[in-house]
Order: C-alpha cells, then structure tokens, then sequence
C-alpha cells in the first residue's frame, strides 16, 4: 500500500491526507516524537487551564494523552482532512467530551484573535515546509501569521520538529523579527528503536508585543541533558547548535551499529560557557577479539599528558586500544581550561554520555570500566597566560609526567596539542591536589618562586638530535673546540641553553622574533644571557639576510627550531620562507665551509617535503637526516660541501668521544642522552 506523496506539494493537499487516512485506518500515526518524550517539554509550557489549539492534528495520540494524564482539557484539534476528523471524533466523543475536532485550514482559521494560550504543531511545518519556493514560503509565512493572531500575548506556540535547517531558520527568523521570544528544547530520546535516527526539538515561540525600534533578540537552546537554557547571540548560531547536535545524533547511531574503520574525534562542551571541556576519540581494534567483559572502556588521559605520542596520535591510540584488550576504546582527554574534582567526579559526569558510542553487541546494564594512568586524572597547574600580536594566546603550565617527574611546558593555543617548548623541573613547587610535606606548619607563600629548571635534560627528542649533529664539526681527529653557534627560535631556550652550557667555548646567538618569549623563556624556563649567549629580537629571515650582505662565513652551526603560524599549510616547521632557495643559500654564505645547518623539519605534506629536500639538496651537496621516532620531527644535517662527509663508524666513534668531553666534573647530565644513538640512524641522502 503506497502512502507516501507522489511529490511533497502533496503534503499541502486535504486530497492527499483523505487518501493516507482512509487507507491507514484507525491506527494511530505518530511522525515522530511519542508522548513520553514530548512530556516533560509540554509540562514547562503547558498549564491546566490553558485553551490549547492543535494544527494539522492527524489522528496522532498526543493530545489524547495530554488529556488523559490532565496536562490540560479545553483542546481543539484542527486539520484540513475530512476523513480524520470524521475517525477522531468517533474516537474521542465519549470518552473526551472538552476536546474538539474540526474540519479547518490553518492557513485561514475562523477563530477569533487572541483566542488561545497555547498553539500546538507536531510535524505540521515540517510537512508543509518541504522546500524553499516562493509559494511554500508564502504559504509559511500564511501559517505563521494565523498562529500569531489567535495567539494571546504570553501564549506559546510550541512546534516539534525534526529541525531541518531550512525549517528551523524560516521559523526562527520570522518570530523573533516579531519581537517573540524563541527556545528550541532537544527531546531526550527513550532509548527504544525509533522510526528516525535525527532527534527531535520543540521550538516554543513565547509571544510578545513587538516594540517600535527593537531589534532585540532573545533566542535560547535546551539541550536534552539540561534544563537550564543557553543564550546564543544571533539565528545562525541557534541552528549551528542544532546542527552539532543532529550529527552527533547521526554519529551514535552510525558507530553504534557498526565498528569505526577510522577514529572518531569529537568535543564534549561546558555547558556554562560552551568551551571544550573533553575531547574523545572513538578507537576500535578489529583485530582484538575481547572476552565477554572487554567488549568496551573509556580511558582517561592524565592531564598534561595528552600531547604524548601515545594518546595524541592516532597510532598511538591504536596501540593503546590494542594493548588494552578492548573491542572499543574511547579515549578522553581533559581541558587546561576547566577544572575537574578527581576520577569519581569525571566517572558520573560522563557515564551517561560515553554509553551513547558503545559498540555494537554491549550487554544491557554491563558495567563499562573507567581506565586511567596510575588510577588517577593527572596534575596541571597553569602558572601564565598571555598573548602577543605574533604568537597569540599561550600559556606556561606545570605538568606530572610519567612518575615522579613534573615538567613545565609553553604552549601556543592556536596550535593547542603540540608543545611549543618543555623543561624537567628539578623540584617541583605543589600543584593542584598534591600534597607537600612540610615540617613547619606554615603556608607556602603565594610568592614562592617555581621550581628549578633542569638545564642539564633535552626533553625534546628533536634537540637532542639537534645537538648530536655538531659531531660533523671539526677536523679528522679533532672534536669541536671554540664554536659560533646561531640559533633562530628560542621558544623556552632550553636549545641555545644546552649549547652554551655544555660546550664551554660556544658563543651563541639566538633570533627571536617576538619579545614575549624572550620574557617567557627569562622568567619561567630559566634562560639568560651573558658574554657567550646573546639574543637578537629580529625576523631570522631579515638577520640572516643582513649577515650574509656584511660578515660571511662567521658561524660554525646554524640551527633552525622556528615554528610557522599558518596552520593551513602541511609544515608546521619551519615557515616555507626558511626553506626557500635564495634564503638557503644566503644560510650557506654565513656558514663557514666546514660548518653545518641543523635544520628542524616537520611536514606531513608528502610533495611538499620532497619539494623542501630537493631544495636543501640544490644548495648543500652533503645532505644528512635523523628520523625521530614517532613523531614527525625529521633533523636535517646541511654542510657546504662534500669534503666532511663521514662513514657511520666515524660518526659513532665522534660522538662518543665528544659526549666524554662534555661530560665535564662536577656538570650533571641526563644519563638516558647518549650522543652515539642519537646518529645511529642517520643517513646520507
């Protein structure tokens, strides 16, 4: 039996509802929405004595059961089919004698104005707004202006809608221009299989007299899992929120039903002010085959931590998944942003959310495990914040590390999940939910300055490498004694701080080309300078042009650690302009003949690194790179000519003899850093 319309004009005509209705029979037809859900949105806006009209009423139950738990009595219920009003009357004459039927066509009814509290539409604009033509629209705006006359000031119009944007947007607009007040409430689902997959809202339009000159706009959104109304400023932030909200929708049922071929990656956010406060990432492991109590687990990534290759990318989160044992792992990471009580709190703030991206098959009512490192949600303290016209937003924070190391690290929010710049800290000052033992009993003062930086720890792999390259320096049987050393980036200076530390006859020079990290790296990374380190706050590009005009061949190494700011291209280090060829050659000019350019590489852009090594190999005839194990980083090692290039035996034996002359009495150093491994991997390209 064909119910559907041939066209959606169709859902305008009483001939096609006549049709739809005599061949559907008695049974109830409910679009969407069962009274069960609808019932706590109607409770808020519908009153006992309130006169309530339904439009395009259909032979749906809805009133029926408003009735009948006496959410209110005085109904009428319009529609423009004879044939259903003729069934709903038989239906309800005995049993509801205050409620009404009658044969009318909303778009002109013969009610008197202001005649009712409350308008009701479950899906009688949807069906009606099917597209966006003018006559559609005309008829629209018809229904719109009917509802607004027989409408008291105070009175609701209350329309549940699948909430498609066209839909959401025409009505929004048209009845806050009126000066109403507009709400659209998420219907929590019952759980049960529905007949659509995209949830359901209720727009309530609260009528208002309009006032001459307001251009004033009240326009809020419910969330399902809250009563409290958020505030958006302006239509086309109401029907984005909608929008988020319909595809999360869509993604629960997809994963659902299904396992994931690729992670999933969403935000969860406050509900006060809207900001990220989890970011989860759906991981299935086709290949585990989990026992009947490992089909699902949520893991919580200590705080700090989540930049680690094991959480902060995708194959580290495979293998955590996979090591794990479960079918589907969803990993959730916390906010520097937001504050979180401990593990137990986290736990009942998500229960409900995270059983929403189970996987297929889960058990009812299994219990689902809340995993962490530890047992517990990790230490963050976020000791600065600032902004600068170059770098942006970013902040300094203290971090627990794996064990018993904290670590302080710089991050640039635009760029949230990498870290910019990071030190271990000698001892630590108390975070957030650490306990500090104290003889006296005394307060630590608000003053008390941050804990030491540890000068002698390369926490990134990168700069350990960076450093291991300066091996290519010096004669055959000689290691490198007074070096010139130029390094454009500071960051936190932890690199230009090794250099100058360790090889006691280096004279460095650092390019920086915003202040505000100078500063930062002065008070919070322990850097500063002095006869033998001085930095030059200058574009690296305009200094390394100007030095190679007036003074040639003065660096023994020159080392670029520079990010770029423009997220849109694949290399995020460096900025394309370092590694253009003009600007390399110019690099060659300042560099002394047996010297080396230590070049920091980050780019996910296939064609473009190959582009990049092409260049690099144009301009510098020895061409040397070290991969840095799960990650990105690639360092590059550039000297000026062939006559240094040097077997991986030779290699090794350097820098094994220059890590016994740095390693000087009385100068600590970080036993984990073995100059030899840092180049077992290198290799000529």
């Amino acid at each position: 039996m064909e119910l559907l319309p041939r066209s959606p004009a169709e859902f305008g005509s009483a001939r096609y509802w006549d049709r739809f209705f005599c061949q559907r029979g008695p049974r109830p037809f409910e679009w969407y929405g069962a009274f069960p859900e609808l019932c706590p949105v109607l409770h808020k806006y519908v009153r006992p004595r309130d006169k309530v009209l339904v439009v395009g009423c259909g032979n749906s139950e809805l009133r029926e059961q408003m009735y009948d738990v006496q959410m209110c009595e005085d109904i009428v219920n319009i529609d423009i089919s004879d044939a259903v009003i003729r069934q709903m009357q038989e239906r309800s004459a005995s049993t509801r004698p205050k409620m009404s039927y009658l044969l009318m066509d909303m778009l002109q009814m013969d009610f008197p104005d202001a005649h009712f509290q409350v308008v009701l539409d479950k899906g009688t604009l949807d069906a009606l707004l099917t597209d966006e033509e003018e006559a559609t629209l005309s008829k629209v705006d018809q229904m719109f202006a009917e509802i607004s006359r027989v409408l008291q000031v105070g009175g609701r119009y209350l329309c549940v809608s699948l909430a498609q944007a066209h839909v959401l947007k025409k009505a929004v607009e048209y009845f806050s221009q009126e000066g109403w007040v507009v709400r659209v409430h998420q219907v929590a689902s019952s759980g049960d299989e529905q007949q659509f997959v995209l949830p359901v809202f209720v727009y309530v339009m609260t009528k208002f007299r309009k006032i001459p000159g307001s251009a004033a706009q009240i326009l809020e959104i419910c969330p399902e899992e809250q009563d409290k109304p958020m505030r958006v400023e302006s239509v086309e932030q109401l029907v984005a929120a909608v929008k988020n909200r319909q595809h999360y929708a869509l993604l629960c049922s997809q994963i659902s039903k299904s396992p994931c071929r690729e992670q999933v990656s969403l935000d969860l956010c406050d509900k006060e002010s809207g900001k990220p406060r989890y970011t989860l990432h759906v991981v299935d492991s086709p290949s585990v085959k989990p026992s009947r109590d490992k089909h699902f687990a949520i893991f919580i990534i200590p705080q700090g931590r989540e930049t680690e290759w094991l959480f902060g990318t995708e194959e580290g989160r495979r293998q955590l998944a996979a090591s794990a044992g479960f079918g589907r792992l969803l990993t959730v990471a916390l906010h520097r942003e937001q504050h979180y009580e401990g593990m137990a709190s986290i736990q009942a703030e998500l229960s409900a959310k995270v059983m929403e991206l189970a996987p297929p098959g889960l058990a009812a009512r299994q219990q689902v495990p809340f995993l962490s490192v530890g047992g517990d949600i990790g230490v963050r303290a976020v000791r600065h914040c600032d902004s600068s016209p170059l770098s942006g937003e970013f902040v300094v924070e203290d971090v627990k590390g794996d064990g018993t190391c904290y670590f302080r690290r710089l991050i640039f929010l635009q760029n949230r999940n990498v870290v910019q710049s990071e030190a271990r800290l000698l001892s630590p000052t108390p975070l957030p939910g650490q306990k500090k033992r104290r003889k006296d009993k005394k307060k630590a003062s608000p003053t008390e300055p941050p804990g030491a930086i540890d000068k002698s720890y390369l926490c990134c792999e990168h700069h350990k490498a960076m450093v291991a390259g300066l091996c290519l320096l010096g004669g055959p049987n000689t290691l490198p004694g007074e070096l010139a050393v130029l390094v454009v980036g500071l960051g936190g200076g932890s690199l230009p701080l090794f250099v100058h530390d360790y090889f006691s006859q280096a004279r460095v020079a650092v390019v920086e080309i915003d202040p505000s990290m100078l500063e930062v790296a002065t008070r919070w990374f322990g850097f500063s300078q002095g006869d033998r380190m001085q930095v030059h706050i200058s574009d690296g590009l305009d200094y390394v042009a100007k030095l190679a005009a007036e003074a040639p061949a003065q660096y023994d190494a020159v080392m670029f650690d520079v990010d770029s700011k423009d997220l849109t291209v694949g290399m995020s280090c460096p900025p394309p302009a370092f590694v253009e060829k003009p600007f390399l050659q110019k690099v060659k000019t300042i560099l002394k003949p047996e010297g080396v350019f230590v070049l920091n590489l980050v780019c996910r852009d296939a064609r473009l690194k190959e582009s990049v090594l092409a260049t690099l190999r144009d301009v510098f005839p020895l061409l040397y790179v070290r991969r840095i194990k799960g990650e990105v980083n690639e360092i590059l090692f550039c000297q000026p000519g062939p006559a240094g290039q040097r077997d991986p035996a030779e290699l090794g034996a350097r820098a094994r003899a220059l890590e016994g002359a740095l390693r000087r009495p009385g100068q600590p150093w970080d036993s984990s850093y073995v100059l030899a491994d840092m180049l077992q991997a290198v290799h000529i390209l």
